[in-house]
């Protein structure tokens, strides 16, 4: 199952749009693009393996695999990119603006389930700016 990530770059933050099949699903939001510095930039575009994996702090969640230079990259909870990530991606439901969002629990759950109930053993997120 391919999710798909459609970004608009922000000043200080990215808001994006996460679409399943050409779905939309829910939106997110990331910190900005910082030249893919480790705890404080977004994932950089690509295309990335993604495992649902159970996480000691966030619970059920995402592990974004191979990103250049990067490891520990999580889809997870989170309401306010600024204080809650460190070059994660949170799914939320609805925007609020300046990197914080709403109902993230409810998103990530949203994906989780289109995931396992796709019967795919592998699955990828497509990470690309609003074109």
């Amino acid at each position: 199952m391919l999710l798909e990530l459609q970004r608009l770059y922000r000043d200080g933050w990215t808001d994006g749009m996460i679409f399943i099949q050409g779905i939309l699903l829910c939106r997110s939001i990331e910190l900005g693009w910082a030249n893919n510095e480790r705890n404080v930039s977004c994932v950089p575009e690509g295309v990335y393996p993604v495992v649902i994996i159970q996480h000691p702090k966030f619970g059920e969640c995402l592990r974004v695999d191979g990103v250049k230079g990067r490891s520990g990259i999580l889809i997870h909870v989170a309401n306010d990119a600024r204080k809650e990530l460190r070059g994660c991606i949170a799914p939320v439901f609805s925007l609020t603006g300046n990197g914080r969002g709403q109902y993230s629990k409810l998103a990530l759950g949203y994906i989780v389930e289109n995931l396992k109930r796709s019967g795919d053993r592998e699955h990828f997120i497509k990470i690309k700016k609003v074109s």
